[in-house]
């Protein structure tokens, strides 16, 4: 199998601390940047998988890099630099404590709530004789807490997001008018290569300044759900399932393998020839997202790299 990076222990220049989450590592660096490593984890139902993908890490890093250069006009974002591959450096943001999920079509989580005869989704309605895949009427906020590594993200309410106090009403209607004009760009965006942007998630927090930017990755796979758009309304009228662009497949694999993050279950064994499998939907969800070839990086010794990288851009700011 090629090289992957699942974990790191770099120790970089006036670095405060490190935060570990599901597939990232972010180290403070002086209270000022933060550098945030895209390791090769794999993530689903809020468990972290045993092995890593090939080259997900930069497939991530890349694909969130190249829409934060093509919304910064709509919302200001976190991003300085990409000294590397696999990394991203930027400015530190308090986070805030809910993730921003929009839907524009009945799918995931919310085809699974759907299916179970719910018709409101973290308080917003949803219409009767609708199935799996239909587009919503409008694009819907669904947003969720923000779990601590092994915990489950979970539903809210814009009504309890404001009650709680976790956000203020005047951060919240900033954040959902983002959202919304990110969602919308990322529409157009996916359009032109041939997509649907189906659903996905954005998170934000606010600079020492108090200016709330976009932060973390944006339309990847890994945060966002695409379809192909050629034969999507065919496959609707038909009852077949989507082409998706997503790592929905992986979930339907645990599924199918009984595995869905609940107590008790055992995470199925992955076969270095499934994880080679993931590894090229990985490539492919990349070059039909950007419409660019993938470049693979040099794998070798990630780590070393990474850090002489990482080293590098520093000791040069």
């Amino acid at each position: 199998m090629s090289n992957t990076i699942t974990t790191t222990d770099f120790n970089f220049p006036n670095q405060k601390s490190v935060y570990r989450g599901k597939v990232r590592e972010v180290y403070n660096i002086n209270d000022e940047l933060l550098v945030m490593v895209a390791t090769d984890r794999l993530s689903a139902f809020d468990v972290v998988l045993p092995k890593g993908i090939p080259y997900k890490g930069q497939i991530l890093n890349q694909i969130a890099t190249k829409f934060m250069e093509l919304t910064q006009d709509i919302v200001p974002n976190w991003l300085i630099a990409t000294p590397d591959p696999n990394v991203a450096v930027g400015h530190l943001c308090d986070p805030f404590k809910v993730e921003m999920v929009i839907r524009g079509y009945v799918s995931g989580h919310a085809a699974r709530e759907y299916a179970l005869g719910k018709r409101e989704i973290c308080g917003v309605k949803m219409a009767e004789g609708l199935k799996e895949n239909d587009k919503f009427p409008e694009p819907i906020i669904t947003p969720t807490t923000k779990a601590d590594n092994g915990e489950h993200d979970a539903d809210i309410s814009r009504e309890d997001i404001l009650s709680k106090g976790i956000v203020s009403e005047e951060d919240y209607l900033v954040l959902e008018k983002y959202t919304r004009a990110l969602f919308q760009r990322g529409t157009e965006i996916a359009a032109s290569r041939g997509l649907i942007l189906v659903d996905t998630k954005y998170e934000f927090g606010k600079t020492k300044d108090g200016v709330i930017v976009l932060i973390d990755e944006i339309h990847t796979p890994d945060s966002s759900r695409y379809f192909y758009a050629e034969g999507y309304q065919e496959r609707q009228d038909k009852g077949e399932e989507q082409k998706q662009l997503s790592k929905e497949f992986v979930r339907r694999w645990l599924i199918e393998n009984g595995f869905q993050g609940l107590d008790g279950q055992q995470i199925p064994n992955m076969t270095d020839e499934y994880i080679e499998t993931v590894s090229e939907r990985y490539i492919e969800l990349y070059e039909n997202i950007l419409g660019e070839k993938f470049v693979k990086a040099d794998i070798s010794n990630i780590d070393e790299r990474i850090e002489k990288n990482v080293l590098a851009y520093l000791a040069n700011r």
